[in-house]
């Protein structure tokens, strides 16, 4: 409760306006559990008129909305969290935007001229005041090189940072008090999450750091024309500031725009599966939004990459399950399935008889080729959350990615299998990570740690020996929960010595100094009895 209190008086007033918007939208169950309602620095509000025929869902779709950038971040992220949270929950959350009513030149011009170091009418040919594109984060306009490139200008929203800074702290903080007060809310991992989102947006709040994403996935297809990525015109960039090329492009849902084109769309699918599998599973680095305006046609069958604020990153021992996890689901092995997902969910306990049943369901359940990926990572996601598993943040970003992928390439060609197509590129994974070569390292590095190991044994024996004969070992027994069980204790004792003074004051002290019939006794007695009646309700009342 004092970390409480002392978070909340730093972050008083966006604490407020948090805790305003939630009451005012209906969504009291978060407020109520996370305890805002009883602090006295927050307003007593009804729930709006407007809202009180919404379902839970929609109630909670519409605060976050409201709240602004961190959480529409943290509720776009949920909704990729079908492991997490129902198909009533995510499929509302999946209808957050974070398209915003534009900032007015006159609010961020002076801002842009002050990183450029002169007015962009000046540093740029042409300077279009109008913004292309308006999100929670940043607004996106065209210009104009002096050299003739066509460029957009990213340029953060003003005094964002502050805003976004409070409410990463708070959220931090409801994350540790939901870890600690429901245990069984701890496999969702509150605070891995809020940890993850952190990491997540200090990235777009720094334009450079996408620049870096952008030229770090570019360098993966430096050998290939036919994927492409944006210029970065660095001596333009700063943290608030992102100048890029403008990539002409077509959406891969312009069914029109394609045709007129010539692009040829089983093609432009098959190659938009290979790069992002190739980022994703041979590279350990991928982009983790692939949607429609982020994944661009171009003429000649090519495609354009933009917008890496967000990128996800993959482990060689992840892309490893990964091809485990590919292999079960098409030799439909159920076994195999459950192992996969027990290995990535190590730290929960769940019920093995009733995992194996539904594995083998699941695998039943998509035994019909062509497979449907999002479906089967949707479904796959379910089976994990219908037995109390949580996937791994990582492999969350991933599947999001996977399951955007798989929808834009049925756009582009209604019988896609992505699984088939992924043959390529599985089959050059599989090469790379198993080859001899690779084998060989891992080997040598096995090799290193077991001499590592060995070289210490003796001396680890020898150490424990003489522990032993000088009756020195001791052992160490940690029980969970113990702390709460002592704050308790100390808590009742607490109580059982204020009633006890009351007690005696109230049977003993009292009445003799009510016999000295001197006013100033009596008059303190009360007030100690009063303090002492008090305390003691408070005590009782905090328990």
């Amino acid at each position: 409760m004092l970390k409480t209190a002392f978070v909340a008086a730093r972050d008083r007033q966006r604490l407020s306006e948090i805790a305003t918007i939630l009451i005012g939208f209906g969504v009291t169950r978060v407020v109520d559990r996370l305890g805002l309602r009883y602090l006295p620095l927050l307003p007593r509000r009804q729930p709006r008129v407007d809202v009180t025929r919404l379902s839970e869902p929609e109630r909670l779709r519409r605060a976050i909305e409201a709240l602004g950038p961190t959480f529409i971040k943290f509720g776009q992220v949920l909704a990729s969290r079908p492991d997490l949270l129902s198909p009533a929950w995510t499929e509302e959350l999946q209808k957050l935007h974070s398209q915003v009513v534009p900032v007015t030149w006159e609010q961020i011009g002076p801002q842009l001229e002050l990183d450029l170091g002169a007015s962009p009418m000046e540093i740029f040919a042409e300077f279009d005041t109008n913004p292309i594109a308006s999100a929670s984060i940043a607004q996106v306009y065209r210009a104009r090189l002096h050299s003739g490139e066509d460029v957009i200008v990213k340029v953060l929203r003003p005094n964002l940072r502050k805003i976004i800074e409070a409410d990463l702290r708070l959220m931090a903080h409801g994350a540790r008090i939901v870890e600690n007060e429901w245990p069984d809310m701890a496999r969702y991992q509150p605070r891995e999450q809020m940890r993850h989102l952190a990491e997540g947006l200090n990235g777009e709040l720094d334009l450079l750091n996408e620049a870096r994403n952008c030229e770090l996935l570019a360098q993966i297809f430096e050998d290939r024309d036919d994927i492409v990525f944006p210029k970065i015109h660095w001596e333009y960039c700063s943290e608030r500031v992102l100048v890029q090329d403008f990539i002409h492009g077509i959406p891969p849902n312009d069914e029109a725009a394609l045709r007129a084109a010539g692009i040829d769309k089983k093609l432009l699918a098959q190659k938009g599966t290979d790069a992002f599998l190739q980022m994703a599973l041979i590279e350990g680095v991928f982009h983790a939004d692939p949607h429609p305006g982020n994944m661009l046609a171009l003429p000649g069958n090519k495609i354009g990459f933009i917008d890496f604020g967000i990128i996800g990153r993959l482990s060689q021992r992840r892309r490893s399950q990964l091809l485990v996890l590919i292999g079960a689901m098409l030799k439909q092995d159920a076994d195999g399935l459950m192992a996969v997902l027990l290995d990535w969910t190590g730290t929960s306990n769940p019920d093995l008889t009733r995992l194996q049943v539904s594995a083998q369901s699941f695998v039943e359940s998509h035994s019909s080729i062509p497979l449907n990926l999002g479906l089967v990572l949707t479904d796959f996601m379910n089976m994990a959350r219908e037995n109390d598993l949580a996937m791994p943040t990582d492999l969350a970003i991933l599947f999001k990615g996977l399951v955007t992928a798989d929808g834009v390439m049925r756009h582009l060609d209604p019988n896609f299998d992505l699984f088939a197509a992924a043959g390529p590129t599985v089959r050059a994974s599989m090469q790379t990570q198993f080859s001899l070569s690779a084998l060989k390292q891992k080997a040598e590095a096995l090799g290193v740690g077991l001499y590592g190991a060995a070289s210490e044994l003796p001396t680890l024996i020898h150490l424990m020996l003489v522990r032993l004969k000088q009756g020195r070992v001791t052992v160490e027994i940690e029980v969970k929960g113990l702390d709460k069980v002592t704050r308790g204790i100390e808590r009742a004792a607490a109580r059982v010595a204020v009633a006890l003074v009351v007690a005696a004051f109230a049977t003993q002290l009292a009445p003799r100094l009510i016999d000295l019939g001197t006013p100033v006794f009596v008059s303190i007695g009360l007030i100690i009895f009063i303090l002492g009646i008090g305390w003691l309700v408070l005590l009782m009342r905090n328990k």
